[in-house]
């Protein structure tokens, strides 16, 4: 029977790019490497004590005692774990991965809210990278560049994208139309209607991807592990061919920790954005 040569086709394209492409890759290399490292010096240079206590106050302020003290325990925990400066590599690169899948994400997802073109364009695309599974990204992303942090955050970036692509688009395209109309009575351009009136009230919606986005980020970077991307994802995976099933389970636990508190924050904070947002309605 006729065999498709897809995969043949795919890896004469990865060559082609990474022949006629080195330039490029090599200044989005450099780009992303910049990112994540001022990321990682500014954590590594405030103390345990103090990162642990800014963020129980933050936990605090957004959603309550409840979550501060689970911010507060979770973290010294994983402190008291010797896991510490793992989980400040994976803070790093799920930081550094969010805000360029953000400065990307969220423009995109305006765009598409505006064309109905330029949706039907990407709509399909955003559905392969999200169906797509999650260890296949980290193949081109080896053979652009290397092992470590950098296909690491490649490959996080175009997994964590599409929800915060989505959820923008349909977050503007639910604005109600009467709102809009009553915007362009008062004289609104089309640049003041997106940042005063769409923007603000798409932001819940807006804030849903986002924290779909870090979510996502989170559980990549653990994988990312298996390319030499480290933090608390490099523990797991040696706990696991290594066969150190205690070591595997304290990373595991320290990841689910991580998980909560981030899931937490951000929900949190998209609820105050809400709550405001109705009171003013």
């Amino acid at each position: 029977m006729f065999r498709l040569p897809i995969g043949d086709i795919f890896e004469s394209g990865i060559d082609f790019l990474k022949i006629h492409g080195e330039s490029f890759f090599t200044a989005l290399k450099s780009s992303v490497l910049f990112i994540i490292t001022h990321i990682e010096n500014l954590l590594s240079w405030i103390p345990w004590w103090l990162l642990i206590l800014l963020l129980t106050i933050l936990a605090l302020k957004l959603s309550g005692k409840k979550l501060a003290i689970f911010t507060g325990v979770g973290l010294a925990f994983i402190y008291s774990l010797d896991l510490w400066s793992e989980t400040l590599d994976t803070l790093s690169l799920v930081f550094s991965s969010t805000l360029i899948t953000l400065l990307i994400g969220i423009p995109l997802g305006i765009a598409m809210s505006k064309n109905d073109t330029t949706q039907k364009v990407f709509q399909p695309i955003l559905d392969f990278m999200q169906t797509m599974p999650a260890f296949i990204y980290l193949i081109p992303s080896v053979i652009f560049f290397g092992l470590g942090k950098m296909p690491g955050a490649i490959a996080t970036i175009i997994f964590a994208m599409p929800p915060v692509v989505k959820l923008t688009n349909l977050g503007i395209r639910q604005v109600p139309k009467d709102v809009i109309e009553a915007a362009i009575s008062f004289g609104c351009t089309q640049k003041q209607m997106l940042r005063k009136v769409q923007i603000p009230l798409a932001l819940p919606t807006i804030l849903t991807g986002i924290n779909q986005t870090i979510m996502l980020s989170l559980s990549m970077v653990v994988i990312s592990a298996m390319i030499g991307a480290r933090g608390l994802g490099e523990v797991v995976y040696s706990g696991v061919t290594q066969m150190k099933i205690g070591k595997g389970f304290e990373g595991g636990i320290a990841v689910v920790i991580l998980a909560i508190i981030l899931d937490r924050l951000t929900q949190s904070f998209g609820n105050n954005k809400n709550k405001k947002i109705q009171k003013n309605k």
